[in-house]
C-alpha cells in the first residue's frame, strides 16, 4: 500500500477499509508515515467525516498498534469515561466502588485538558501513588483491590499518542470520528467486558450543546459495541461544577469526604450512583439499573467503597494510612480565603469553564502541555445553582499560592457566579441514556 494513495482516497470523500487504516495507524508508529502525512489523513477526515464502520476499523487499528490486556480474574471487567468536566471526581469514588460490588476496573485516565481537571492530576496530588506504573502492577493491584487508576503507558495505542499531538497543531481535534477514535482505542486497549460513558454538556463542557454531546455519545457507544464492548453513555450537565471543589487536592478531599461520608454533593451522588448502576447493568452483574444504585448505595453506606480506595491508594505506592489521614499527605496551598459575593441573593447561574480556567490561573491546570501544575490550588465550598447567597455565606473558598493570586480568583469566582433575587430551578442534571442501536 502507498501512505499517498490513501490519504488522496479520504481527500476525495472515499470510505477507507480495515487494513488500509491499520497500514496507516501502524505506519504512525513505526516512523513509515510522516507526520506531514498524518495531518493530511487527519484534515481529509475533519473535512469529510467517516462512516461507523471506518470509526470502528480506525477504533480497532489504533487499539492494536500497543497491548490490548487481557484478564482472567472470575468477575467481569468494566470501566467508566467522561469527556471531562470541572469539579468532576466522579472516577474517585466510581471505581472502588463498583470493585466493592464485584467488578474489576483497570481505569486508564488522563490529564486535565483545557479548562477541565484530568484524574491523574488529581491522584498526583497524593505523595508516592505511581500515576503511571507498568503493566505488572496495574494488573496485582486491579486483582487483589479490584480496581486501579492509572494513566496510559507508552505501551498502550502507541498511535493515539502520535496522531494526538499532530492532531492538537493542526486544528483537527475537534472531529467526532478522531475523537471517539483517540477516546475508545485506550479504553478498549485494557480489555474491557463493559464500558459506560458520561458525556458533558454545558458552558463547563467541550460540547456546549446538547445537540453536539448526543452526536459524539452516539458515536461513541456505537463504534464501541461495534468493537465488541458493551457500552452506552449518560449525557449530564455541565452548567455548574459537579463537586463544591475545583482543583486537584481540594478534589481528592471531596472524595474522601464523600466516600467516608463527612460530606456528599447531592450532584455528585446522583451522577456516580447512575453511572455505577448503568456499568453493573451493562456487565450483568444486576437486572436493572434500580438495583444497580442500590448496589452502589450498599457501598458507600458501607465504607466498603472506602475501604478499597484505601487499598488502591496503597497498592500503587501511596500512604497506608491516607484515608485516616489525608490531610497529612495532600498538599495545602499557603493561602486560603474565604470568598463572598457582591451582592444578597440567589446563584442564578454559573460560568462553570471561567472557574476552570480560573484554576489554571492559578498554576493547577496547564496552558501548554509542559507545563508543571501545583497541586494545592484550586476552589473548594463553591455555591450551588439556587443556592441563597448572603454577607455570612461564602460563594467559595479559594486555595492560592499567593495574596495577588487569591484577589484575581476572588475576583474570577465572583463574576461566575451570577446572583439575582429570583430562584431558578438548576436544569436537570441527566439529560438523556444513549443505548446502543442494534438495528
Amino acid at each position: 500500500m502507498l501512505t499517498q494513495e490513501i490519504i488522496r482516497k479520504k481527500r476525495d470523500g472515499q470510505t477507507l477499509d480495515a487494513p488500509e487504516l491499520k497500514f496507516l495507524m501502524r505506519g504512525l508508529v513505526d516512523g513509515k508515515v510522516s507526520n506531514a502525512q498524518a495531518a493530511a489523513f487527519a484534515m481529509s477526515v475533519y473535512f469529510n467525516g467517516m462512516q461507523i464502520d471506518e470509526r470502528v476499523a480506525l477504533t480497532v487499528a489504533m487499539r492494536d498498534t500497543g497491548d490490548v490486556l487481557s484478564w482472567d480474574l472470575g468477575g467481569p471487567v468494566v470501566d467508566k469515561h467522561s469527556t471531562g468536566g470541572v469539579g468532576d471526581n466522579v472516577s474517585l469514588m466510581l471505581a472502588p466502588a463498583l470493585a466493592a460490588c464485584g467488578v474489576y476496573v483497570p481505569m486508564i485516565s488522563g490529564r486535565g485538558l483545557g479548562h477541565t481537571g484530568g484524574t491523574l492530576d488529581k491522584f498526583d496530588s497524593i505523595s508516592g501513588y505511581q500515576t503511571q506504573p507498568d503493566v505488572d502492577l496495574l494488573k496485582k493491584v486491579t486483582q487483589e483491590v479490584g480496581c486501579a487508576i492509572i494513566g496510559q503507558t507508552g505501551d498502550i495505542a502507541p498511535a493515539d499518542k502520535v496522531l494526538y499531538g499532530i492532531r492538537d497543531v493542526t486544528a483537527t481535534v475537534e472531529s467526532v470520528d478522531l475523537i471517539t477514535a483517540s477516546i475508545l482505542s485506550k479504553k478498549l486497549a485494557a480489555g474491557l467486558d463493559a464500558l459506560v460513558l458520561d458525556v458533558k454538556c454545558g458552558n463547563g463542557a467541550f460540547m456546549a450543546t446538547q445537540d453536539d454531546a448526543r452526536e459524539l455519545a452516539e458515536s461513541l457507544v456505537n463504534v464501541a459495541n461495534g468493537a465488541g464492548c458493551k457500552t452506552s453513555a449518560i449525557m449530564t450537565d455541565m452548567n455548574e461544577p459537579l463537586a463544591s471543589a475545583a482543583g486537584n487536592a481540594v478534589e481528592v478531599r471531596n472524595a474522601v469526604d464523600f466516600l467516608t461520608g463527612t460530606h456528599i454533593d447531592n450532584r455528585l451522588w446522583d451522577v456516580t450512583s447512575d453511572l455505577g448502576a448503568e456499568l453493573l447493568m451493562l456487565a450483568g452483574v444486576v437486572p436493572n439499573v434500580g438495583q444497580g444504585r442500590d448496589r452502589i448505595s450498599a457501598a458507600f453506606t458501607s465504607g466498603a467503597a472506602a475501604e478499597r480506595f484505601g487499598a488502591m491508594v496503597t497498592g500503587l505506592g501511596g500512604p497506608a494510612d491516607f484515608m485516616e489521614n489525608m490531610h497529612k499527605y495532600l498538599p495545602v496551598a499557603p493561602v486560603v480565603r474565604e470568598v463572598f459575593a457582591t451582592s444578597e441573593g440567589f446563584v442564578q447561574g454559573i460560568d462553570t469553564r471561567g472557574i476552570g480556567m480560573a484554576v489554571i490561573e492559578l498554576g493547577g491546570g496547564r496552558r501548554v502541555s509542559s507545563d508543571t501544575i501545583d497541586h494545592s490550588v484550586g476552589f473548594s465550598d463553591l455555591a450551588g445553582v439556587g443556592q441563597l447567597m448572603d454577607k455570612d455565606e461564602p460563594i467559595g473558598v479559594v486555595h492560592a499560592l499567593s495574596d495577588a493570586d487569591a484577589d484575581a480568583a476572588a475576583q474570577t469566582l465572583q463574576n461566575a457566579m451570577k446572583i439575582g433575587d429570583d430562584v431558578l430551578r438548576p436544569k436537570p442534571l441527566i439529560r438523556e441514556n444513549i443505548i446502543h442501536d442494534n438495528d
